[in-house]
């Protein structure tokens, strides 16, 4: 089996490469193909400044039919190269998105969801001759209906201050420092935002997954996954995109592992923590340290919550609380004292599921 070329940007056409690479290899695709605007003059702000839109070569085609065929190449290639519990992701505009959704269901690709990226501060239509174009659109789907599939619904829900995440993200366009630019210019007339990335990652990957990204440009993906403590593949053709996103890449840090173990793993049962206090393995009026700053202590309430600097809540919700809303582990984060030493709770909690066997399964909410 050919050698998965993880953690590097390899240069050159998508669809050639796609046809190089193992088949069923990768967990996740995200791709952000040319949109084929076909831009037929010149826009222009009420200042009478040139405004600066996508007119690259590689978002240039003849006609429907040529996208197309380019379009199925590449969805193709990705297929191949995607695990039957493997999921896609794609992002395109009102120019592109509904060919590419057509060719998705031709080749049995199965939706799960269209989202729509809501842009904070998008571009104005500076025409006035039409609505401005405020979203993009993205279309989620797996390779093979009905087989698994990852989705970390409990981390979108924490993302989202604990309810549950819609279908409409607004999130802002890219700008500022996380704009890539050479001498003064944008790198990349498409760049997306990390945040769009963060959401996605985080949503459809668990740590150590393969993600592969066949339109690389200045590696917004690849940035993301190694944060996140993900593998990227990046495929991209132009060496100006590929030299910023492998110098973007190389200055991010990767986030601890402790911090990437934000739920609990697939398969295992779910203990509610009054379980504990039922068992006998803790007690009401007991009291717990926060890991991360040892002068912080809650105390254990009769009915499952805890008490800390006066607020109320879950050891889950007191925790996210005090790291300033970051999704949180309570197991993790509270130690309780057994023989003069501090164990995080999750301790107590694998104690009870070995004593308690089939009976620690609790119904989902």
């Amino acid at each position: 089996m050919p050698h998965l070329p993880l953690d590097t940007t390899l240069p050159g056409d998508c669809i050639s490469i796609l046809a190089s690479l193992p088949e069923t290899s990768v967990d996740l695709v995200f791709a952000d193909p040319p949109y084929n605007l076909q831009l037929s003059q010149d826009l222009y702000r009420p200042n009478s400044t040139k405004v600066d839109a996508v007119d690259d070569g590689w978002d240039k085609f003849a006609n429907f039919e040529e996208y197309d065929t380019f379009t199925q190449a590449w969805l193709s290639g990705c297929r191949r190269v995607l695990k039957d519990t493997g999921t896609l992701w794609v992002i395109g505009s009102y120019h592109n998105i509904f060919r590419i959704g057509k060719i998705l269901q031709d080749l049995d690709f199965w939706i799960l969801n269209d989202i729509v990226w809501i842009k904070d501060n998008p571009m104005p239509n500076f025409r006035g001759v039409r609505f401005t174009n405020a979203h993009e659109t993205l279309l989620w789907a797996q390779k093979k209906k009905g087989a698994r599939y990852t989705f970390n619904h409990h981390s979108m829900k924490a993302l989202n201050d604990d309810l549950q995440m819609r279908s409409d993200w607004y999130l802002p366009v890219c700008t500022g420092k996380e704009r890539r630019r050479i001498n003064g210019e944008k790198a990349h007339a498409t760049q997306k935002p990390e945040g769009l990335l963060y959401r996605i990652l985080l949503a459809s990957t668990n740590p150590e997954d393969v993600v592969l990204d066949p339109f690389f440009g200045t590696g917004t993906t690849g940035a993301v996954a190694k944060k996140l403590g993900r593998h990227f593949i990046g495929i991209e053709r132009d060496p100006k995109y590929i030299k910023v996103a492998e110098e973007r890449i190389a200055a991010v840090e990767p986030a601890s592992e402790a911090a990437l173990k934000t739920q609990e793993p697939r398969g295992s049962p779910r203990v509610p923590f009054g379980r504990l206090l039922e068992a006998g393995l803790l007690q009401p009026g007991q009291g717990l340290t926060f890991a991360r700053d040892a002068s912080i202590t809650a105390v254990i309430l009769a009915n499952g919550h805890i008490e800390c600097n006066g607020l109320t809540g879950s050891i889950h919700g007191i925790a996210k609380s005090l790291l300033h809303d970051a999704p949180a582990n309570g197991w993790d984060l509270w130690l309780y004292e057994e023989n003069g030493s501090r164990q995080p709770l999750d301790a107590l909690r694998q104690k009870y599921i070995l004593t308690a066997g089939n009976h620690a399964q609790s119904p989902q909410n």
